[in-house]
């Protein structure tokens, strides 16, 4: 198959067929012996004695995700040559961390899906869904103290700091329609980038690796990020929701202005811009009018052109390991880290 088939397939029928999730899950069936046991972790440091705080938890937690951000934070420790059964629990933290943010994220845009289910906003209430984003930020810095080192808890702090920040800038550029691709980049950076970022730091931090391999991990993660955000901008215009496990174009239903849409505006006329501006802004769009939006998107090689960019940022994060020695890890971080642009949910 050419590299740019299946964006070809994406253009003329406007999603991406559910059988090329098979192929997601070839990649990843591998890391199957990590995940299992950085899911037996995150169940054990669920528990509370408030029976509602586990059963929002278990919900959020444990019938979904790819877990992604603790095999970064496990193989960045294997890299650095550090193996100890502690450091999967340690690794909860990247996963308490991204899901809070989820469930925050999910409340202010009012989802009512999250991974090919129902949202927790939607089952228990936004109350509820806010105060468990709470509940798993704080059991994250219970377990970041229990490493025993403040560098690496310094490196935690700093990121929710910095994804808070992120989570209130979309705010502010809300159905901001003259955003641009410079704020959506500092967006992306701080909702996504550094959390990987500091996945892949943290491995090299509490493997007392030396300050330069320290930094090559965390402009490996970074730059890992910003590609995985862009993909996922991307697949929100293509993919199949059964695949993608959340509605085609709900970034533009709640007014998210992403790349592809960015570069979609650049290439209308003055006059076109405005007319859709005014479409949103002044009454709720039907579902036709989405459609039409989503399907403008998907013309004129915008996909290809944010696919390119991310590509890009997978290439220059690949560089960032040619100075640590050949191993089953960097192999690893190198496979994974193609698979954020090859991925399709």
């Amino acid at each position: 198959m050419r590299a740019n088939t299946l964006w070809e397939k994406t253009n003329r029928y406007g999603c991406i067929f559910s059988y090329y999730m098979d192929t997601d899950k070839k990649i990843l069936t591998k890391y199957q012996p990590y995940f299992e046991k950085i899911d037996r972790e995150v169940e054990k440091a669920l528990s509370s004695r408030i029976s509602l705080v586990e059963e929002i938890g278990g919900h959020t937690l444990l019938g979904g995700g790819k877990r992604l951000r603790p095999l970064f934070f496990i193989l960045a420790c294997e890299l650095c040559g550090l193996q100890d059964d502690i450091l999967y629990r340690i690794s909860t933290i990247f996963e308490y961390i991204h899901t809070a943010s989820l469930l925050h994220d999910d409340v202010l845009d009012n989802a009512n899906t999250r991974r090919r289910k129902p949202s927790a906003n939607h089952l228990w209430g936004n109350h509820a869904a806010v105060l468990e984003g709470d509940f798993l930020y704080s059991k994250s810095f219970c377990v970041a103290v229990e490493a025993g080192n403040v560098s690496f808890l310094k490196l935690i702090t700093d990121t929710t700091t910095q994804m808070a920040e992120g989570q209130i800038l979309e705010l502010v550029h809300t159905n901001d329609w003259n955003m641009s691709k410079e704020v959506y980049l500092d967006i992306i950076n701080a909702k996504t980038a550094v959390l990987i970022s500091a996945a892949c730091a943290g491995g090299g931090i509490l493997s007392s690796a030396d300050e330069r391999n320290v930094h090559a991990l965390q402009k490996f993660g970074h730059l890992m990020g910003m590609a995985f955000q862009m993909m996922d901008d991307l697949l929100d215009y293509t993919a199949d929701q059964a695949v993608f496990g959340k509605p085609v174009g709900k970034d533009i239903r709640e007014g998210k202005i992403t790349l592809p849409l960015i570069y979609a505006l650049q290439e209308m006329s003055d006059v076109e811009k405005k007319r859709i501006q005014d479409l949103f802004e002044q009454q709720e769009p039907s579902e036709e009018e989405y459609q039409n939006l989503i399907d403008l998107v998907r013309k004129n090689g915008v996909l290809e052109r944010v696919r390119a960019e991310a590509e890009k940022y997978v290439d220059e994060a690949a560089f960032c390991l040619d100075g640590f020695p050949a191993s089953p890890a960097r192999e690893n971080l190198l496979e994974l880290n193609r698979f954020i642009i090859e991925r399709h949910h």
